[in-house]
């Protein structure tokens, strides 16, 4: 299998919710699209320093990550961030991968929106049982 990357749009969530009251035009919502790197292994979004700056998403703590090759690292977490893919949302924070590095999507993102992926295309994909609104197990409500 191949490495598996998808078109997600990242907003703003605070200019959002400034929009909702009628205090900012849509015009003015900070959002961007980026291809990001499907990674069910990661746990959250991953952005860099660039998307943050573009998104001007603001600094919510630092906390020490664990990278791919078992270093230790004490990196931004930012946010508030929506992602968009299809006709699926979440809201979310983000750690802030130094430099250039590339975004990841991780499995919070996209179990919140109930996307999967696809082995055969390749791809992400809505949840094919559940196409028009995503849906989740809730264990132990009533």
């Amino acid at each position: 299998m191949g490495l598996l990357k998808a078109k997600i749009e990242l907003i703003n969530s605070d200019d959002l919710a400034f929009h909702r009251k009628k205090k900012l035009a849509a015009k003015d919502v900070r959002r961007l699209k980026v291809q990001a790197l499907v990674d069910t292994g990661a746990i959250m979004l991953s952005i860099n320093e660039s998307i943050r700056t573009q998104l001007d998403l603001d600094i919510l703590e630092k906390r020490t990550d664990a990278l791919a090759d078992g270093s230790l690292v004490e990196l931004d977490v930012a946010g508030p961030v929506d992602i968009r893919f299809g006709n699926r949302q979440c809201t979310t924070r983000a750690i802030v991968l130094p430099g250039e590095a590339e975004c990841l999507l991780g499995a919070i993102p996209i179990e919140d929106m109930d996307l999967v992926v696809d082995l055969n295309e390749q791809k992400l994909i809505i949840h094919p049982d559940h196409p028009y609104k995503a849906q989740m197990v809730l264990k132990g409500a009533r």
